[in-house]
């Protein structure tokens, strides 16, 4: 069951690593939910916590390029930990100070994509920057604020939604 998880996996994500990682959160989340179950149902269960946990990657994936593309921008390509939200600091300044309106500009954007999740309501933003700034996943997000998986999706999804609509509206395509 495990080599045929595994080739699964690296077939929809085609990459070694990932597809390791989704096939040991699949187990784990079998092992945590259903070790109770009879021996002969976990094989049907594990394929459809594999397929959702391979969907929730591609979900993952999806959001988090759609907010950390632009924001890549504003980081600096040698420091990969570095947060987009601090990144207007020394470094990116000294290489826009000859360009004062790109300078102008990536401050101008920070701040408005800041105040538009400062306007989400609080369950919302706590999810949002919580898997996608905090690069939690869906298990520790909802441990942390104490609620279902589901529910951290649902306020991601409605997060996500509401800022792409709020940026639209400003004239900023991510």
């Amino acid at each position: 069951m495990e080599r045929r998880a595994y080739k699964q996996a690296l077939f929809a994500v085609r990459n070694e690593d990932i597809a390791l990682d989704i096939v040991q959160d699949a187990m784990l989340k079998l092992a945590e939910k259903y070790g109770d179950k009879p021996a002969e149902e976990l094989p049907m269960l594990f394929q459809r916590i594999l397929q959702n946990t391979i969907r929730d990657f591609y979900r993952r994936q999806k959001v988090r390029s759609l907010w950390m593309t632009p924001l890549s921008a504003l980081t600096s390509a040698n420091d990969e930990d570095a947060d987009p939200l601090e990144t207007l600091e020394v470094e990116n300044q000294s290489k826009l100070a000859s360009i004062p309106h790109a300078q102008l500009e990536q401050s101008q954007l920070l701040a408005i994509i800041e105040e538009e999740i400062k306007k989400l309501p609080p369950r919302q933003r706590e999810a949002f920057l919580m898997r996608y700034w905090e690069d939690m996943d869906i298990a520790e997000t909802a441990a942390a604020m104490g609620c279902s998986e589901g529910s951290v999706k649902t306020h991601c999804s409605r997060a996500t939604h509401t800022l792409a609509v709020a940026l639209k509206a400003k004239g900023i395509e991510l």
